[in-house]
């Protein structure tokens, strides 16, 4: 059942309940000195629990706490001087990245490795079938060839000149002669070289030219490989770029080395620390913004480039600390603000917050939490849905 057809059949059942309120407010009554609050539970997946200063705890129905999807995060320390909130993107680390594509055109043989495989520096990637390569081999062989026989040929010239049988300058042609081959052969190896090639086997063979995760492969058998094609794209995701577009009157107070915090669309309730590492020297003409990038560690591979960001980056110098959970954890309950502390299974209490500043992603806790307590992220909306209606029910309950 999804979290939102389960708040639809909470609707219906409270609805449901409406005409034996009377009944139902009796049973609860019994049912709770002998049975811990089973009566409570026979009459909504939801009840608030506690009254005056004492603390205000939302019960969900066991059976129905594993649809609302619930994630937490702890209340963390983060920088408190002035910030910027901005959007970014995420890219790979173009100093550990590679493009791999056919030195001359070539048909596709075998494919030895795949989309999303790790590879190591050198590693083989695919085998090609060369016209060109196959013939640079052959011109490497006749140039090699030629180099035996000049070689051979002046041995023979110098011999018979120490026996005075031919003439100095025999022998000098011959040194010639061999020079001219030499410089043939080593032409000829270089073409082979750029080719990808060497002297011997068959096919060409595409390696990796640094080591990582192969993110793309747009190659397959018999295909025609053309050098303007890219056939792999290879990356270290292990730290990627984030580049971030802060308005140029913010940019000019970011500073090299300080440290940025990422929120992430696809990851609500996490937040990721990175360094800053460049800021751009020019200015966007349409968005009035410049580039500024984060290096940001991914080491579970968890982030992928071309995911969507907020980056909350530090202005000058920034000093003191401030305690602060993600911005979805934070949710209006009756007149406070309040985040969900996860008190056993199905039970979470309904804590008063003092809320502060917008810290890109997170919101600053002034009062009523200390680091490391525990909050929901995700699923505190609904949380806060279900202890909307159940302080309503319980209050027209009372006027019975």
């Amino acid at each position: 059942m999804t979290a939102a057809r389960w708040i639809a059949a909470l609707a219906l059942a409270g609805l449901a309940c409406r005409g034996d309120r009377g009944d139902r407010h009796d049973e609860a009554s019994h049912g709770s000195a002998g049975h811990g609050g089973a009566g409570e539970a026979a009459g909504s997946l939801a009840q608030l629990v506690g009254a005056g200063d004492a603390p205000r705890t939302v019960r969900i129905d066991p059976d129905m706490i594993r649809d609302l999807r619930v994630t937490t995060a702890r209340a963390e320390t983060r920088a408190s001087g002035e910030r910027v909130s901005a959007p970014g993107e995420l890219q790979v680390n173009q100093d550990a990245y590679a493009e791999v594509a056919a030195p001359s055109p070539a048909r596709v043989e075998r494919i030895v490795a795949r989309a999303g495989d790790e590879v190591a520096a050198g590693a083989p990637l695919v085998v090609l079938h060369s016209a060109d390569l196959g013939r640079a081999r052959a011109e490497g062989d006749a140039a090699g060839a030629r180099v035996d026989v000049a070689r051979k040929n002046l041995e023979r010239k110098r011999a018979l000149a120490g026996e005075r049988l031919v003439a100095e300058r025999e022998v000098i042609e011959a040194e010639a002669a061999l020079t001219e081959a030499s410089a043939q052969a080593e032409v000829a190896a270089a073409a082979l070289r750029q080719l990808g090639g060497s002297a011997g086997g068959s096919g060409l063979t595409l390696r990796a030219p640094v080591a990582g995760t192969i993110i793309d492969r747009d190659v397959v058998i018999g295909q025609l490989a053309e050098p303007s094609r890219t056939l792999y794209r290879i990356a270290d995701l292990s730290t990627l770029w984030l580049v971030a577009h802060v308005f140029e009157r913010d940019a000019v107070r970011v500073r090299v080395g300080g440290t940025g915090s990422a929120a992430f669309a696809a990851l609500p309730g996490r937040t990721v620390d990175g360094t800053i590492r460049w800021i751009g020297r020019e200015v966007d003409p349409s968005s009035r913004t410049i580039p500024v990038r984060l290096d940001i560690p991914n080491p579970d591979r968890v982030l992928r480039p071309g995911m969507s960001a907020t980056v909350s980056i530090p202005l000058g110098d920034a000093t003191g600390a401030a305690l602060a959970v993600p911005v979805a954890a934070v949710q209006r309950v009756g007149d406070d603000w309040a985040v969900f502390v996860p008190r056993g299974e199905g039970v979470f209490e309904i804590r008063p917050i003092g809320r502060g500043r917008d810290l890109g992603g997170e919101v600053e806790i002034l009062r009523g939490l200390a680091v490391g307590d525990e909050v929901v992220v995700d699923a505190a909306f609904l949380l806060k849905a279900e202890a909307d209606k159940a302080r309503g029910e319980g209050g027209h309950d009372h006027e019975h």
